[in-house]
């Protein structure tokens, strides 16, 4: 399995200097990064001599002095050439044309299809710069994670996804995520598989830790219990980071749900998504490892733009992050298990991507105000009062259907990443 969390500690990467032709004694040099050198290490960078000291760290480049456009620009240009494709992360100060040359340089990168931002540090003690620095580090490594990702696809999208199917060739050049084709047929065949001892055990650890089992029998517990023991052993044959299943399939020929098996799997931290949705899959993902959050994926059910509320349900949430819940059939079929839970009140971020090179990202910012348990909605409910964000564009420039959800309010982290990666930018 590839590893999971957004960024590493110590040491995140290594900043370059670069100075024109005029001013590029390394006494001048020094001169002018020397005293930026703690700020620059308390960020996580390490200083280089040149490119080839990176290693694998990704590369920040420290521009000391202006006139130094073509230099970046080649330098980018022999990273490229090593396969490296991460965004360009330009330093600027207040001396010395640093800022103007740092602008001219990333608006010729976007120009050719190029990811990157401008950090300005207004001094050796910007502690903001420090932390927009660290933060858009950790943002090239989230950028890695998810070009090394492989999610996996158990079947096709659900026919009514018509906007949430992107092909494999979008997802990789937008995202990153290797996209790996499962039959729906293998998932069949691995329910049919699992042996009862190994369905107990997943339908047993549902059954202690609920509130009630209000629909299910034992019998569905148990086909419910297979589905999880299945869908873990595809993860780990395949060596998945995250998944997503034609849900519906498993309940017209097993009559069973993969409700349980989601949750269980995105509590192991294997991101996994229903009903075919790769966007969604891969805003989970992106989600998971920007914020360190755990994800729920969600309808929105009904959304009120006067009062900025919008009310999201399903029928699967992770067990870790709710209050309690209760063991349902599943709101469409009445089958199988579906999971109500009751999400604690309190601040999330809303995201959705779409688009048709998946280069559009909808943000934003409110609280959870109620929980329900209507009988005409999925199983698991929330009411948001949205407060940083439009619910009108929902409805008049939706990417989608479903929307992902996460505890804490992220938007602005969201949104600088999205700005600075510019996921499908260079193909659109």
């Amino acid at each position: 399995m590839h590893e999971h969390g957004g960024g590493t500690m110590g040491v995140r990467f290594g900043y370059l200097p670069v100075a024109s032709v005029l001013a590029d004694d390394p006494a001048t040099v020094e001169r002018i990064v020397g005293p930026y050198g703690p700020l620059l290490e308390d960020a996580g960078g390490t200083r280089l001599g040149s490119i080839e000291e990176a290693g694998e760290l990704p590369v920040a480049f420290f521009v000391v002095t202006g006139g130094t456009e073509g230099i970046v620009l080649g330098a980018v240009e022999q990273l490229r050439s090593r396969g490296v494709v991460d965004p360009v992360l330009l330093i600027a100060h207040p001396s010395n044309n640093s800022l103007p040359a740092s602008l001219e340089t990333l608006a010729r990168l976007q120009r050719d299809g190029s990811a990157g931002r401008v950090v300005y540090l207004g001094g050796p003690a910007d502690d903001a710069g420090r932390r927009t620095l660290a933060e858009a580090a950790e943002g090239v490594a989230v950028a890695r994670v998810l070009a090394g990702a492989r999610v996996g696809r158990v079947g096709e999208p659900s026919d009514w996804l018509v906007a949430s199917m992107p092909d494999a060739q979008t997802v990789r050049s937008s995202w990153g995520p290797e996209l790996v084709d499962v039959p729906i047929a293998r998932l069949f065949d691995a329910v049919a598989a699992t042996p009862d001892a190994a369905a107990l055990a997943e339908a047993d650890r549902l059954r202690t830790g609920a509130r009630a089992c209000v629909e299910p029998t034992e019998h569905d517990l148990l086909e419910a219990g297979r589905v999880v023991a299945a869908l873990r052993g595809i993860v780990r044959e395949d060596d998945l980071d995250a998944l997503t299943v034609r849900c519906f399939d498993l309940v017209l020929r097993s009559r069973t749900t993969g409700c349980a098996a989601l949750a269980a799997l995105i509590d192991e931290g294997v991101i996994a998504g229903c009903e075919g949705d790769v966007p969604s899959t891969i805003a989970m993902l992106w989600a998971q490892h920007l914020v360190g959050a755990t994800p729920w994926m969600a309808n929105p059910a009904r959304v009120d733009e006067q009062g900025q509320e919008i009310v999201l349900a399903h029928c699967t949430v992770p067990l870790s992050i709710v209050e309690s819940y209760r063991l349902r059939s599943h709101f469409e079929s009445g089958l199988g298990v579906g999971i109500q839970g009751a999400m604690p009140l309190g601040p999330v971020t809303l995201v959705r991507i779409g688009g048709a090179m998946l280069e559009r990202a909808w943000i934003a910012e409110g609280e959870i105000v109620a929980t329900g348990e209507a009988e005409d909605l999925c199983r698991t409910q929330v009411t948001v009062r949205v407060d940083d964000g439009d619910l009108g564009e929902l409805l008049r420039a939706p990417l989608g259907n479903h929307l992902v959800v996460v505890r804490g309010r992220h938007a602005t982290r969201f949104r600088a990443w999205h700005d600075m990666v510019r996921p499908g930018a260079g193909a659109a």
